[in-house]
């Protein structure tokens, strides 16, 4: 069965849980500051999450409708290039946006830049981080 965006259901249903829970913590924040409004929310998604960013995106936008205190929350996405450690010399590299390679590992096209080698692998990049919250 297709979900949003021609995502399989169980995709679809993971990006509108994240949206959800996210929604939870600002609504605690909020509640912990005694704010009135949340006007700004940006989050940081990592580019091996497996997340689908319009899902993402698309499931929080309907979710803030549910509470007054997110109702005109703009949510702002940062998705980072990927960032790969050579396990030969242990260079530091990122992916230019765009081009990655493979799930977690670079392929023969895409070596370390220092050493040449191909033996890389993926740096963090799953992550789902809330950055910034703007409230009022």
């Amino acid at each position: 069965m297709a979900g949003w965006a021609g995502q399989d259901t169980r995709s679809a249903m993971h990006e509108l849980s994240l949206a959800l829970g996210l929604i939870g913590q600002l609504l605690a924040l909020a509640e912990e500051h005694q704010a009135r409004k949340i006007l700004k929310v940006r989050v940081t998604i990592g580019p091996f999450s497996g997340m689908v960013t319009d899902s993402f995106s698309f499931g929080f936008d309907a979710l803030k409708q549910e509470n007054t205190l997110t109702r005109e929350s703009a949510l702002i996405i940062e998705t980072p290039d990927p960032e790969y450690t050579c396990l030969q010399c242990g260079n530091c590299f990122t992916c230019p946006a765009g081009h990655v390679p493979g799930p977690r590992t670079f392929t023969a096209d895409l070596p370390c830049p220092d050493c040449g080698s191909e033996h890389c692998t993926a740096k963090g990049g799953d992550e789902l981080i809330l950055k910034q919250l703007e409230m009022e």
